[in-house]
């Protein structure tokens, strides 16, 4: 996390800049550094996915949200010194209708599973008066988990790609990948938590959202990583193309949106990369890492460079990164006890899940 309130003030005052407005014209290279705050933000947003998805199999909410609506921030280590406050206003979830790897679609070992057939993948949130100060502007923010596992599951998923009338109407010319779109609009009468698609749920709360905020300046950024920058750009542009960034009764204060996608798969043809730079108040921006190139004479490298006052542990939190003279532990973040309580009488149980939308 980026803590203090340094570089806030450069945020709030160049908030449009840093989500696109020029398309990052002179801000990449080198990387201006609000702009660098920024990105850590979003992808703090979109790292937040992953640390309260429950992957544990062995219990009954294994593919739900561990921490409750009010609780995540707090529960997932962001809220603390950090100047962009928001407030979580809804968790959404998606199933397929076609066949995806367990890397998206994670099932219970349990018989009393919450759900056969969802699983929780994402949350909606909004700044709060504090964090509109610190941003600048009112952001509605929306971000997609990715996927748990490595990229394996890639060699077992079918690359086809499909129009997609829920998002283009009668335009059948862009075409996206199967799976991502399968995602993105499939519904399950079978599932209390998919009655609606994870497409359906996101955009009735962005309306709610747009609708209430109307008489203010305000963004929607959309954030993810892997499985969810991919998702991340259809409801970008989904956002966009069918005006849900409009208030109804103002279409002409249309806000801006702003994808910040780590590590996306390629989403669609070329068809459909041609459509997305025809639109207006669309921004999009991808964050790879480039390979790594074993360096000939070590002696040549000038040493690294801490730009922004980012916690060096967070490093080692899902890895084995730094050096042991950090004295950081490899792959810390875990839940405490993989979730197992103390019982009363001595025995133990596993309870690994706030109760909320359930």
């Amino acid at each position: 996390m980026v803590t203090g309130n340094k570089g806030a003030t450069g945020i709030a005052k160049r908030w449009k800049l840093l989500s696109g407005t020029n398309q990052w014209e002179g801000l990449l290279d080198p990387l201006d550094l609000d702009l660098r705050r920024y990105i850590i933000h979003y992808g703090e947003m979109a790292q937040a996915a992953y640390d309260t998805f429950n992957s544990e199999k062995a219990s009954k909410y294994a593919g739900s949200s561990r921490y409750a609506k009010e609780n995540l921030f707090s529960k997932v280590g962001i809220e603390q010194a950090n100047p962009f406050k928001y407030r979580v206003t809804k968790y959404f979830y998606a199933t397929s209708s076609t066949k995806v790897p367990d890397a998206f679609i994670l099932k219970s070992w349990s018989r009393e599973a919450w759900s056969r057939e969802s699983n929780w993948i994402g949350y909606v949130a909004v700044a709060t008066d504090e964090g509109k100060s610190a941003l600048g502007r009112r952001d509605i923010l929306i971000a997609w988990r990715g996927t748990i596992r490595t990229l394996e599951w890639m060699n077992d998923f079918e690359f086809a790609t499909v129009s997609a009338p829920e998002i283009f109407g009668g335009n059948d010319e862009p075409n996206v990948h199967l799976g991502w779109y399968s995602i993105y609009t499939s519904d399950d009468p079978r599932s209390p938590f998919n009655k609606t698609s994870a497409r359906n749920q996101v955009l009735t709360e962005v309306r709610r959202l747009v609708e209430e905020y109307k008489n203010e300046e305000i963004s929607i950024t959309v954030t993810g990583h892997s499985l969810g920058a991919a998702v991340s750009t259809l409801n970008a542009i989904d956002l966009v193309v069918n005006g849900y960034n409009r208030p109804r009764d103002m279409p002409d204060k249309a806000c801006p949106v702003t994808a910040f996608l780590f590590a996306s798969p390629r989403v669609g043809d070329y068809k459909f990369r041609k459509f997305l730079s025809t639109l207006q108040n669309l921004h999009i921006l991808r964050v790879t890492n480039a390979r790594d190139i074993v360096p000939t004479d070590t002696r040549k490298q000038r040493g690294f460079k801490l730009e922004v006052n980012r916690d060096i542990a967070l490093v080692n939190k899902y890895l084995d990164g730094l050096k042991d003279e950090y004295c950081v532990p490899v792959s810390w973040w875990c839940e405490k006890h993989k979730g197992m309580v103390q019982q009363e009488d001595g025995s133990w149980k596993l309870m690994d899940h706030e109760d909320d939308d359930f």
